[in-house]
């Protein structure tokens, strides 16, 4: 098949996503498909005649992953328009000629629904939830309150929106997260009113509502969903506070164990919770659920991943790999889901 596969992208998260997309285009080639890994935002000037038959190694400019999430505005000075356009020269020209997008994208204007219900109205396949899913998942307040509604276990909290007034009591320590970003960016552990602050000021770098929950200090934890499955559960044991940017994607930060040592009856807690996490916010195809578990052994849902990571570290591969399925075949087997729901007449609308 003829594929694309888009990575990059302009978030907090764009290193992540090229270096997934790069994995992918690897196992996608790999399997005999002319794949093409195209930046969704950056775009492609050269020719486009042949393009998917060409031998080019379309992944050799990825570099690795940094220490901290890459500055956005940076981007833009590399197009020509100044980024007035999301996306770059030829990207819906090729993602229309290609048989399948396979999304590589993490975090804003990707993971977050606006390029699926894009491709969505163009009739072009792709890969993961869909639009309404995807948006449902993105934002934390709105997966929280759905997490409550359905009885899934969430630490406390609520939303704050930026400029209004405060009237929520605060204890802490706490956490404060921005609202609509992934991979630990905008999220501060505090312990006090100038923490507060500052973690605030934080937040809203990346939009206007944050999110501030109770702090539940204990063990982390992630399950991977395949088509509505759990798959083995993973522990994180990051070597600093949390499982932050860092300890996620710079080898050595953190120790992942998978399956997790757990008894039995816990591993089949966390696995049941994550499938219901999946149904409650009406996912398609795979995701990733967080957890942590207290001290007393309570479990939390944190928040679920649409688009989750495809890298070299990336936790959802690890659990594949341990339930016997190795990253092509995983790859391969997300590639035919889309393809199977695009025949089927879906269109992309979560069942």
């Amino acid at each position: 098949m003829k594929i694309v596969v888009l990575a990059g992208g302009n978030s907090t998260e764009r290193d992540v996503s090229l270096s997934s997309g790069s994995m992918i285009y690897k196992a996608l080639k790999g399997r005999g498909h002319k794949a093409v890994l195209l930046d969704v935002y950056l775009g492609y000037e050269g020719e486009l005649s042949g393009i998917f038959e060409r031998d080019t190694d379309w992944a050799a400019a990825v570099g690795a992953i940094g220490e901290v999430n890459p500055d956005p505005e940076t981007l833009k000075t590399l197009r020509k328009d100044g980024g007035k356009q999301f996306f770059g020269p030829n990207v819906l020209k090729l993602c229309s000629q290609a048989d399948c997008v396979f999304l590589a994208l993490h975090g804003a204007n990707g993971e977050d629904g606006k390029i699926q219900a894009c491709f969505e109205l163009m009739g072009i396949p792709y890969t993961g939830a869909d639009s309404v899913s995807s948006a449902i998942a993105m934002d934390k307040g709105i997966s929280k309150d759905l997490f409550k509604a359905y009885g899934i276990p969430t630490p406390e909290g609520f939303r704050l929106k930026k400029g209004a007034g405060e009237e929520k009591t605060v204890f802490f320590p706490c956490v404060v997260k921005a609202s609509c970003e992934g991979s630990s960016v905008g999220v501060s552990i505090v312990r006090n009113e100038e923490e507060y602050r500052a973690a605030k000021e934080e937040a809203f770098r990346y939009g206007q509502e944050a999110i501030v929950e109770q702090y539940i200090k204990g063990r982390e934890f992630s399950v991977g969903i395949l088509f509505g499955k759990a798959l083995p559960v993973i522990e994180m044991v990051p070597q600093m506070e949390f499982y932050d940017y860092k300890a996620k994607y710079q080898a050595g930060s953190a120790v992942e164990i998978c399956p997790a040592p757990l008894s039995r009856e816990k591993t089949e807690e966390i696995q049941e919770i994550a499938e219901r996490v999946f149904q409650a916010l009406r996912l398609q195809s795979y995701a990733r659920i967080d957890f942590v578990m207290s001290d007393s052994e309570e479990i939390f849902c944190l928040e679920a991943n649409t688009l989750p990571g495809m890298t070299a570290t990336s936790l959802l591969p690890q659990e594949a790999a341990a339930a016997g399925m190795d990253f092509g075949a995983l790859c391969q087997r997300i590639l035919e889901d889309a393809m199977e729901r695009h025949t089927a007449g879906s269109g992309f609308s979560g069942q």
